[in-house]
C-alpha cells in the first residue's frame, strides 16, 4: 500500500527550503520530545501507540457491541462535544454515501449527534424524530457533567425510557467514560450499561481511535480494523527513526512553523473533495486547541473547494497576506461520471466532452494552486491516493503527530486546553449553578 505524501515546493516563495531544512533538528527533537515522553503534557500521550497497541479482543469487543445495536436500532445518537464527535462524524461523512439519508434500503443504523451544541431547536426537532424511530445512544463522557452531552443525554435517555422501558433502555446505551470515577461512571454501573473506558492518557481531541470514534464508526458499517492499519502504517512512516528528509509529519511541522514566523498568521485547509468537510472540521479542533496558547499559534481555518472559491475565493486571492493554505488532493475517485456532449451545446461545455469530471477538477485544483501561489499564498499538498478507510487513518495519524512535534516547536504545551474553562465559568456563574455564588455576584453587577 502507498502511503499518504507530502509536497512543500509551493510554500518556497515564502521560505526557502534552507529554511526549512534548518529546522530539522529541532522538529527531529521535539518528535523524540513526544517519543521519550519527557515534554509538557506528556501525561497524555496516549493516543501516539494507541495504534499499535491496540488489541484484537479490543477490536472484536467494540464490533460486537456495534452489532447488537446494528440489530436493535434504525437510528444510533453519538453523544459528545469536540472531540468526542468530530473524528467519527468525519470518517462517516467521508466514507459513506453522500445521499444516505435517502437511500431505500440501508444496511445500518443512521448515525446522528447530539450533545455538540445547545440549541432547544435543534433538541427538539431530534425528540420529534425519534418519537417514529427504534434507537440507541452512545453517550461519550470522560466525566458524565459537561453541559451539552450531559444535558442531550438526560432528555434523550428519558424519551428512550419512556419509548422502550428501562430494562430494554439499557440495552441500547453505551457508555464511554472515565475507567473509574465520574457521573457517567457511577450512573452506568448503576444501570448495567455497556461501557468501553476513554484512556486517561488520551485527550478528546486525539481520541479518534479509541472506542470514542471506532465504535459508532463500526456501527455504521466503517471497517475500523482498514482505519487502524492506516494509522499504524503512518506511525510507522513518522517515527524517530524516520530521518527528516523522509518524515512527512517533522516536515509539515517545521514548514508551517516558518510560514508563522515569516508572518503567515493563518492556514486554511483546503480539499477539492465534497466528502472531506469533517475532516476540516476535525483538523480546526485538533491544531487550534494544541496550539492556541500564550498569545500564539496559528489560526485554523477550512474551506471546500471549489465551492468556496465563489465565496471565499476573492479574499484567499487578493486579501490580506497572511494566510497560507494545505491543500488535501485526492488521486482517484470511486466512481466514473463522463461528461455528455450535447448538440446545442448552449453551456459552451462540449469541449469536456469524454472528459471524466474529476478530469475537470483536477485541472480546477491545479488552476486554483497555480492562481494562489501567484497571488502571494504559499501551497502544501497533502496527497492521498483515495478516500478509504485506511487513507484517512493515515491522515488522522498524521496530523496528530505533526501536531505535537508543531507544538513543541511552538514551545507550548499542546495538551492541555486551559482557555476553554473560561466560558463555562461565565456560564454557570450567569445560570446560578451552586458553587458559583461569587462568580455569580460578580459577572451580573458587571451586567
Amino acid at each position: 500500500m502507498k502511503n499518504i505524501t507530502l509536497d512543500i515546493n509551493k510554500t518556497l516563495g515564502a521560505v526557502t527550503k534552507e529554511q526549512v531544512y534548518a529546522q530539522a533538528g529541532k522538529a527531529e527533537a521535539c518528535n523524540a520530545t513526544l517519543q521519550n515522553g519527557n515534554g509538557a503534557g506528556n501525561d497524555f500521550l496516549g493516543w501516539l501507540h494507541l495504534p499499535s497497541s491496540i488489541t484484537e479482543a479490543e477490536i472484536a469487543e467494540i464490533e460486537e457491541t456495534a452489532h447488537v445495536l446494528r440489530s436493535k436500532c434504525e437510528v444510533v445518537v453519538a453523544i459528545g462535544i469536540g472531540g468526542s464527535y468530530l473524528g467519527a462524524k468525519a470518517v462517516l461523512e467521508a466514507l459513506n454515501n453522500s445521499f444516505d439519508l435517502l437511500l431505500k434500503e440501508r444496511k445500518n443504523p443512521v448515525i446522528l449527534y447530539a450533545g455538540h451544541n445547545i440549541g432547544e431547536d435543534y433538541l427538539y426537532e431530534l425528540t420529534e424524530v425519534l418519537k417514529y424511530k427504534q434507537f440507541g445512544i452512545i453517550n461519550i463522557s470522560k466525566s458524565g457533567t459537561t453541559t451539552e452531552p450531559a444535558l442531550a443525554f438526560r432528555i434523550l435517555k428519558k424519551q428512550l425510557e419512556d419509548a422502550v422501558g428501562k430494562e430494554e433502555a439499557k440495552h441500547r446505551i453505551v457508555a464511554i467514560t472515565d475507567t473509574k470515577k465520574g457521573a457517567l461512571r457511577t450512573l452506568a454501573t448503576q444501570e448495567g450499561y455497556k461501557t468501553f473506558v476513554i484512556p486517561d492518557n488520551v485527550g478528546g481531541r486525539f481520541s479518534v481511535l479509541t472506542p470514542v470514534g471506532l465504535l459508532p464508526i463500526a456501527v455504521a458499517g466503517i471497517n475500523i480494523r482498514d482505519l487502524i492499519d492506516g494509522a499504524v502504517s503512518m506511525e510507522k512512516a513518522t517515527g524517530t527513526e524516520v530521518p527528516f528528509a523522509d518524515n512527512i509529519a517533522t516536515i509539515y511541522a517545521a514548514v508551517r512553523n516558518e510560514l508563522y514566523k515569516s508572518g503567515k498568521k493563518i492556514e486554511i485547509l483546503a480539499n477539492f473533495h465534497p466528502k472531506l468537510h469533517y475532516i476540516g472540521e476535525w483538523w480546526k479542533q485538533l491544531y487550534g486547541e494544541s496550539e492556541g496558547k500564550e498569545n500564539k499559534g496559528i489560526f485554523p481555518a477550512s474551506v471546500d473547494l471549489t465551492t468556496d472559491l465563489h465565496s471565499m475565493g476573492q479574499w484567499i486571492q487578493e486579501g490580506e497576506r497572511i494566510i497560507f493554505e494545505t491543500v488535501i488532493s485526492v488521486e482517484k475517485p470511486d466512481h466514473s461520471v463522463l461528461v455528455p456532449a450535447d448538440e446545442a451545446d448552449l453551456d459552451g461545455l462540449n469541449f469536456l466532452a469524454g472528459k471524466h469530471v474529476d478530469e475537470v477538477n483536477k485541472m480546477a485544483e491545479l488552476g486554483t494552486q497555480l492562481a494562489h501561489v501567484d497571488g502571494g499564498v504559499p501551497n502544501i499538498k497533502i496527497t492521498i491516493p483515495e478516500v478509504s478507510a485506511y487513507y484517512i487513518g493515515q491522515l488522522f495519524y498524521f496530523f496528530e503527530r505533526a501536531c505535537g512535534i508543531s507544538g513543541y516547536i511552538l514551545e507550548v504545551n499542546p495538551f492541555d486546553q486551559p482557555g476553554v474553562e473560561a466560558y463555562k465559568k461565565n456560564m454557570f456563574a450567569l445560570l446560578d449553578k451552586p458553587g458559583y455564588e461569587k462568580e455569580s455576584e460578580a459577572i451580573k453587577a458587571r451586567l
